[in-house]
């Protein structure tokens, strides 16, 4: 079964599988010749089962690039698993990859199946691969010679057939020198390797990633950009990639929500300008009746758990995307201890 894992063709019939193409160009925005690029790249990678290796800096659309990889491929209907190999404690993360038995450790009240056994038959994303800890890249590379995962407290290997995606923002041969990444893991992992631009290289993007962002996040709040607004935006540096365009967005929508924005207010999203004249608005359903209760009706009561987990979630939210998804950068922004701050993350379900 050597190999099986990277290699395992698909069944057959499988090969005339009409594949989402649609749903991979939904992945990759932009009309730049960069993009142009990366989709035919995608085209070409895809309909393969050998295991890519997604590179480019944080906040660059790594992710989106692994789904429409996977929406290429004669995968596309079998499952498309992500998990972030720097946002797991170290401890847990070989039960996350490839699960646990009832008893094995404390707290292990019942069996188990990990990311490998859940995308079984389709793809496993493996973000942020360069933050995987050392002993477990040895394990990892059992997996993709074996074609087999074995529970943690189990003895029974379990047969997986799953096609590696993995991602990484660091300079793998770098970390290859410094000796925190295996040689021979990289050449299993990136046997295919894909690149994504940074939006700094492609900023007459921004218009379509505007129209992107904005649909998704639906018509409430809607904001438009004036000429003067688009070329201070396609000037920025974009250190932040995509994600940080995202939340300039999205933070445009709540401060100035339904207005036409200008070169002052991109100014004043980007942090190089104070906030003023902001409209606030109330978002209630159409068909809501508004009520004004008399003065001295009694007021609800306030579930003070509840607005202090919402607020710790926001400040866990802004500190991660002030720190591109780095989670120790974020860790050390709200002055918690790492493994905190991933507990933390868990309990709210919030990807790095």
């Amino acid at each position: 079964m050597a190999e099986a894992i990277i290699r395992s063709r698909p069944a057959k019939g499988a090969v005339d599988r009409r594949v989402d193409r649609t749903a991979a160009d939904a992945c990759i925005v932009g009309g730049s010749a960069a993009m142009a690029h990366l989709r035919s790249i995608v085209a070409r990678v895809g309909p393969s089962c050998a295991p890519v290796l997604v590179t480019g800096p944080s906040g660059s659309g790594k992710e989106a690039v692994a789904r429409a990889i996977h929406a290429t491929s004669a995968r596309a209907d079998k499952p498309f698993v992500a998990i972030n190999c720097g946002a797991i404690p170290p401890e847990l993360i070989e039960s996350e990859l490839f699960g646990h038995e009832k008893g094995s450790f404390t707290g292990a009240a019942g069996r188990r199946i990990g990311r490998f056994e859940e995308a079984h038959g389709g793809t496993l994303f493996l973000d942020e691969i360069g933050d995987m800890r050392f002993d477990m890249q040895v394990k990892l590379l059992r997996v993709l010679e074996d074609g087999v995962v074995h529970r943690v407290g189990g003895g029974a290997a379990v047969p997986v057939d799953v096609r590696i995606i993995s991602a990484t923002h660091h300079d793998v041969h770098a970390e290859i020198g410094a000796g925190r990444f295996r040689e021979d893991l990289y050449f299993r992992l990136g046997v295919l390797p894909v690149k994504t631009p940074a939006l700094a290289d492609r900023p007459d993007d921004i218009p379509d990633l505007i129209e992107h962002f904005q649909t998704k996040m639906g018509p409430v709040g809607r904001v438009r950009f004036d000429a003067s607004a688009m070329t201070r935006l396609k000037a920025h540096p974009w250190n932040g990639n995509v994600r940080e365009l995202r939340n300039v967005i999205e933070r445009g929508r709540v401060l100035f929500a339904g207005e036409t924005l200008n070169s002052d207010h991109v100014d004043q999203l980007l942090g190089f300008a104070p906030i003023s004249n902001i409209t606030y608005i109330a978002k209630v359903r159409p068909e809501a009746t508004i009520v004004i209760p008399p003065a001295n009706a009694i007021r609800s009561p306030i579930n003070l758990k509840d607005l202090l987990e919402t607020m710790e979630l926001e400040r866990i939210q802004m500190a991660l995307d002030m720190a591109d998804g780095v989670v120790s950068e974020a860790a050390r922004m709200l002055t918690l201890k790492r493994t905190t701050l991933i507990e933390k993350m868990r309990k709210y379900g919030v990807n790095g």
